[in-house]
């Protein structure tokens, strides 16, 4: 608590919504019983309100389980991720989220440092505490926390006058391993009386579809083994492709590829290149392009230029690469070449749409 209200003096902080996670949560729940007047909010995530086992608190641990979770302190810090399976499961098969768990924890504190938390944190108990909260207090905790079960934060709301109890899926005991997104909107909602909905970017794009031709029939014939080599083959040529042109991959499904650009040319040329350089694995890939104003919403990109794309592929044959009139308008004076396919009406879409072969 000396630590908070040094951090909150230093930077003029007089009130301040307080944020605790796991043993987080008793600190500033004691903080708020403590200094009413510095405590806007209380807000706890995974926390608990006992360390030990209690005939009132069966929730915490026995003496012998956190003897036998210090040994596991003194013995393994440093050498693996320790407690992982526990409080991160959703990261347990991650190598390289190991590793950085495996080096967040030494960098934070040596063994003898971890111990030394370790047994006064088996120490805590803030029951006597919560009945001198007054501030507002938001509780979430994740149903299938297996480092600190969730009855634990259903006993701290039911103890903090007015508290509000939120409980997510999952398993993982940190917030911010897994979806943060419903945690982040709770919290918001909390403190501001709203939550906040992401309005998405409109921005002018190319976005290509490409797939393998005949894959149902080339995957029968290879057997399963062999098709999964061909599409790690193709995925490799279009990833490559896509690095060497400035293309920004959205989404793959099966055989197929969905990727965007900034610019009509270089998405033509990149869907070119992809055609010709899996012919060497005896593939034939069809591509189409459009270029349209799409919705952006984080990693998703939505809109009906990205319908009239994913139509306009269909219309290729193997080995072709199809365009609508506007990705060949965009591009003139750009030296590609194209043949005019005609006019042909697009599932869903509406009106007729003249498409042209990137020759």
């Amino acid at each position: 608590m000396d630590d908070v209200r040094a951090v909150m003096d230093a930077c003029g902080s007089q009130r301040a919504a307080l944020f605790g996670i796991s043993e987080g949560g008793p600190m500033c729940a004691l903080f708020a019983a403590t200094y009413p007047e510095r405590t806007a909010a209380l807000i706890t995530f995974g926390s608990y309100v006992k360390s030990r086992w209690a005939a009132d608190y069966p929730w915490g641990r026995t003496d012998n389980e956190w003897t036998a979770w210090m040994d596991v302190i003194a013995k393994q810090w440093g050498e693996g991720a320790v407690g992982i399976e526990a409080r991160i499961p959703s990261k347990v098969n991650d190598g390289p989220f190991r590793q950085w768990w495996t080096r967040y924890l030494v960098r934070s504190a040596t063994p003898k440092t971890a111990l030394a938390l370790t047994r006064m944190n088996s120490l805590i108990d803030v029951s006597a505490a919560l009945p001198a909260i007054s501030a507002p207090a938001l509780i979430m905790h994740r149903t299938g926390d297996r480092a600190l079960p969730l009855d634990g934060s259903r006993y701290m709301a039911a103890r903090i006058r007015g508290a509000r109890m939120v409980e997510f899926p999952g398993e993982d005991h940190l917030p911010w391993t897994s979806d943060v997104e419903p945690v982040l909107n709770e919290i918001e909602e909390f403190l501001t009386g709203a939550k906040h909905v992401a309005e998405p970017d409109r921005v002018l794009a190319t976005v290509m579809f490409a797939d393998i031709a005949g894959s149902t029939e080339r995957a029968a014939a290879l057997g399963d083994r062999a098709w999964r080599g061909h599409l790690e083959q193709f995925y490799g040529v279009v990833r490559g492709e896509l690095g060497r042109h400035r293309g920004r991959e959205i989404d793959t499904a099966g055989d197929g590829y969905f990727a965007t650009f900034d610019g009509p040319a270089r998405g033509v040329r990149c869907a070119q290149a992809i055609a010709r350089e899996v012919k060497q694995f005896g593939l034939d890939v069809r591509a189409g392009l459009h270029t349209g104003e799409v919705e952006v919403l984080g990693e998703k990109v939505s809109g009906i230029a990205v319908h009239i794309g994913a139509r306009i592929a269909a219309k290729a044959a193997p080995g072709e690469v199809i365009v609508s009139n506007t990705v060949k308008d965009l591009v003139a004076g750009s030296g590609l070449r194209f043949e005019d396919r005609g006019t042909h009406t697009l599932k869903g879409v509406p009106g007729d749409w003249r498409l042209y072969l990137a020759a």
